[in-house]
């Protein structure tokens, strides 16, 4: 059992004394109130684990002194004690905040079982208050970088619309921060308690999205053994966002429809319709609008989703925010790599800053890491200011209009030295290049398909 710091309130003075000799052999610190103003001192002095209460205290009751005590400590749970002729009142107890009650005489072991419940549980909401607390860190407006007037215009339409329950379109080229923008609109709207669900729709098979989106019935189709619950059933009063929403299949596209208009959907083999209230934010780096003209996506489903549009620009249109920005990541991975690193000199800042950056914030964002992992001075040089070629961004074409290549050409160029980078810097162990590169497996084994690269030929010999 693990031990805590309790405090026993009760009249009864051999009572309390038995209480204690049975928590300190447990291994428990022990304080003990005979009175309530004795223990409102105590928890106004001390940080207590757990309080334990006599209903009928001589001078008040105990639902009054537990209420008191959480005032000063709204964390700290609370077992009352009570006779068998009161347990109406130790349930009353538990409705205005009592974690639970124990009826006397009480048995030794049934005491210490409630006390570590208490304590565990105790423990649970403050880990997960202390996760929050990081995710929000993380994620709060406060902490996304935006220097520049296009950012800055992009947050204020963001708290502006976070508390509503429109549908959300985010849009822009990859690296741009769509899944960034999307958690801080989760933690600044009123669902910012539930869960927060996502799913990159480009990353799963045509097959396999709609199970993973509505959920299956046991037996729906040959592999579905049990049941299955959808992310829609699971982001059920929080937030679902579907990344890469014009990849979605269009034979899905009206079933998505039908949650959008009735916030209802029908699992895979089901014949039962489940209501859903979600907040649905969508992203894509497609033109929808053209897709639409190609008879790629729905119309219908278009204007739906198109409700509260938000465009994040290209690194490269906001040039203000790289500087703050590789200030950001810096500070990150010297933390995480445990190492002391300045910053850069200066002119690797002026290449950082010079360059296009056609991977937007996420190359950036890797290339801090690459310095910062590669360093071995207190500064970063321009040497390891690397393009994801594998070459210095002293290499580029950025002052010489004459040698720019077409831009298909020179993406198409880049694309394929910077998945050569990655296979030679991870020996071909596609996990970690397509982490490196912030992209999920499926899109990388794409990519990799697209410029004809085969993994095995960056593999180490064994």
């Amino acid at each position: 059992m693990s031990s805590g710091k309790i405090l026993a309130v009760d009249d009864d003075r051999n009572l309390i004394e038995l209480i204690r000799m049975r928590l300190e052999s447990a291994n428990h610190e022990v304080v003990t109130a005979l009175k309530d103003d004795e223990a409102v001192s105590a928890v106004r002095e001390q940080v207590f684990d757990l309080s334990i209460i006599d209903l009928k205290l001589a001078d008040r009751d105990g639902i009054s002194l537990m209420e008191e005590l959480h005032s000063i400590n709204p964390e700290m749970p609370v077992i009352i004690l009570t006779a068998h002729g009161s347990i109406e009142s130790a349930v009353e107890a538990m409705k205005r905040g009592a974690y639970s009650y124990l009826t006397k005489p009480f048995d030794q072991r049934e005491l210490l079982l409630q006390i570590e419940r208490a304590l565990e549980n105790r423990r649970l909401t403050s880990e997960i208050k202390r996760l929050k607390g990081l995710l929000e860190e993380r994620y709060d407006f406060a902490n996304i970088v935006a220097k520049s007037d296009k950012m800055r215009r992009v947050l204020d339409v963001v708290s502006r619309i976070a508390k509503t329950d429109s549908t959300v379109y985010i849009y822009g080229e990859s690296g741009t921060g769509k899944e960034l923008v999307a958690k801080a609109l989760h933690l600044a709207s009123d669902r910012k308690d539930k869960t927060f669900v996502a799913i990159n729709c480009a990353a799963v098979p045509e097959t396999l999205l709609e199970s993973e989106l509505f959920g299956h019935e046991k037996g729906a189709f040959t592999d579905a053994v049990k049941s299955k619950r959808g992310l829609f059933t699971q982001a059920h009063e929080g937030t679902i966002f579907l990344d890469e929403i014009g990849d979605m299949p269009i034979a899905l596209q009206p079933k998505l429809l039908r949650v959008l208009q009735e916030r209802q959907f029908f699992p895979i083999g089901s014949e039962k319709a489940m209501d859903v209230d979600v907040r649905v934010i969508v992203a894509t780096k497609k033109n929808l609008e053209e897709e639409v003209g190609k008879g790629i996506f729905r119309e219908d489903l278009f204007y739906r989703i198109h409700v509260i549009p938000i465009h994040l620009p290209a690194l490269r249109e906001r040039k203000e925010d790289i500087l703050p920005l590789v200030e950001h990541f810096l500070k990150k991975f010297c933390q995480q790599m445990k190492k002391q690193v300045k910053g850069f000199t200066p002119t690797a800042m002026q290449k950082l800053m010079l360059y296009s950056w056609p991977g937007n914030v996420r190359e950036l964002e890797n290339v801090i890491e690459y310095g910062v992992a590669m360093t071995q001075q207190d500064v970063i040089g321009e040497d390891l200011i690397l393009t994801t070629k594998g070459t210095t961004l002293e290499t580029l074409p950025i002052s010489s209009p004459e040698e720019v290549k077409p831009f298909k050409e020179a993406r198409d160029d880049f694309e394929r030295n910077y998945l050569i980078r990655l296979l030679e810097i991870s020996d071909g162990n596609v996990t970690r290049a397509a982490k490196l590169a912030g992209k999920y497996r499926a899109d990388f084994y794409d990519l990799l398909k697209k410029h004809d690269l085969k993994v095995e030929d960056f593999k180490k010999a064994q």
